[in-house]
């Protein structure tokens, strides 16, 4: 455990205390100190500077305090920073900042804790911060949705593909009361999810859509849905070993939607929730869809195959439509759907789409307050031309190397009402190196920024 719930600060007692410090602050402690402990700090060279630490003795010899160099941004990798610094023992943190920062260093240490186990154990004990019990339900909330997706990122597809991640769907319906259900295989094609079917059909692993309900039927519909591509090697115009060595990863937008859905029913929020996971693996086989086909979708609309390694937004097509015909009060969707939003804006930083431009703006807000950064690009509506096709209504793929992201959020929107507020996330659901709070691995882009703004929503 990285953690241990504490009612009061009196209860932290035994625990070493770790204390921030900025240059300032610094100072004021240090002309407080006694004279060996300042002889001690001069000795390690200790300036508080960010990321700094030092581990202070007390008389017999024990652990007694630990300084740091506080970061000059952001509070969430401040204990991060130093995880890995300290040794196996109880912490607590002594600190003036407020509860928001204080609760977003507690979770940034939650962060820097987690290890993916399920192949390899960790042998190294981990230390152990003491959580005060008034904060501890939202910090472990946030921490087991966010380390959710990254555990779902991680699992290789051999143990994550459709199957199982309709099991991961089953798992947390049962644990708040939902209703799942899977279609699968040729069943896509009687209810009608031809899209999904086409896309999947040519894996050993029947393509799926996942749907699970939950909340009371007079309280507004929310509508999540996430690309579940088990793996991708592009179909027909198939990747190469490096474009095919992180494509695991690509049913990371099935990952954030279910830990979305998660902190929803977790919270209580007073909606009726509806996920909805197209769940397949985009493989080459004799029956593999081909460029130049034309699919047909759940709308009716029909779409001319330009790239059959742009298979995201085939299959969520059909999802979306599904989704809209409820009616929903907010449609949002999570997909690791274009290197062209990665090559706009880094790793780091998902691309947010949405018709309603004032609430992308309030989203990217909130995203900068809880240090989730998103950044809003435009549904640029020219660039439809680009995806247009001389045989269909339209082509999944661009006619140009350039806005890709652009154009891929431009197909999504032919399968969502006009006046049905939408949210489209392109996110990347990986970090591609490890640093403090980050390790190398699946990780989760954007989940802290919508569930602040659905719960201002639905408040």
């Amino acid at each position: 455990m990285s953690y241990k719930i504490i009612k009061t600060e009196a209860a932290a007692k035994g625990a070493v205390p770790l204390i921030p410090l900025n240059s300032a602050s610094f100072r004021s402690w240090q002309a407080k100190a006694s004279k060996t402990r300042q002889q001690w700090l001069g000795a390690a060279g200790f300036k508080a500077r960010p990321g700094q630490v030092i581990l202070l003795p007390g008389a017999k010899g024990q652990l007694q305090e630990v300084l740091f160099g506080a970061q000059e941004q952001g509070y969430l990798y401040q204990l991060a920073s130093i995880y890995n610094s300290l040794p196996t023992g109880d912490y607590h943190l002594v600190c003036g900042w407020n509860e928001d920062q204080h609760k977003q260093a507690l979770l940034g240490w939650g962060l820097a804790a987690y290890r993916f186990e399920r192949y390899r154990k960790s042998p190294r004990p981990r230390p152990r911060l003491n959580l005060p019990a008034a904060m501890a339900a939202e910090v472990q909330a946030m921490l087991a949705a966010q380390c959710l997706v990254r555990d779902l990122v991680n699992t290789p597809t051999e143990d994550m593909g459709p199957a199982e991640l309709a099991d991961a769907v089953a798992v947390e319906a049962a644990r708040f009361g939902a209703t799942s259900r899977v279609l699968s295989g040729d069943e896509l094609l009687t209810q009608n999810f031809p899209a999904i079917h086409a896309v999947g059909r040519a894996s050993h692993r029947p393509p799926a859509l996942l749907e699970m309900d939950w909340g009371d039927a007079d309280q507004p519909l929310l509508a999540l849905v996430g690309k579940g591509v088990c793996f991708d090697t592009g179909g027909l115009d198939l990747k190469n070993a490096a474009g095919m060595a992180l494509m695991k990863k690509d049913m990371g937008g099935a990952a954030h939607a279910l830990a979305l859905a998660r902190l929803v029913m977790q919270a209580k929020l007073p909606v009726r929730l509806k996920l909805l996971i197209p769940a397949v693996e985009n493989a080459v086989a004799g029956n593999a869809y081909r460029p130049g086909d034309v699919i047909a979708t759940r709308k009716g609309i029909q779409v001319e195959i330009g790239n059959t390694d742009a298979e995201g937004r085939v299959v969520l097509s059909d999802a979306l439509a599904y989704a809209s015909e409820s009616k929903p009060d907010l449609i949002v969707d999570f997909a690791t759907l274009t290197g062209a939003a990665r090559v706009a804006l880094g790793t780091d930083l998902p691309a947010l789409f949405s018709n309603n431009t004032d609430l992308a703006r309030l989203i990217q807000d909130i995203g900068d307050s809880c240090e989730d950064p998103l950044w809003t690009m435009p549904l640029y509506r020219p660039y439809r031309d680009l995806i247009k096709s001389p045989i269909a209504d339209i082509n999944n793929s661009s006619k140009s190397p350039y806005g890709g992201c652009i154009t891929a959020a431009l197909f999504l929107e032919y399968f969502v009402p006009e006046k049905t507020d939408w949210v489209h996330l392109d996110t990347f659901a990986w970090n591609q190196s490890a640093r403090p709070g980050r390790p190398e691995g699946g990780e989760a882009l954007g989940l802290r920024a919508l569930f602040r703004y659905l719960q201002r929503r639905y408040a």
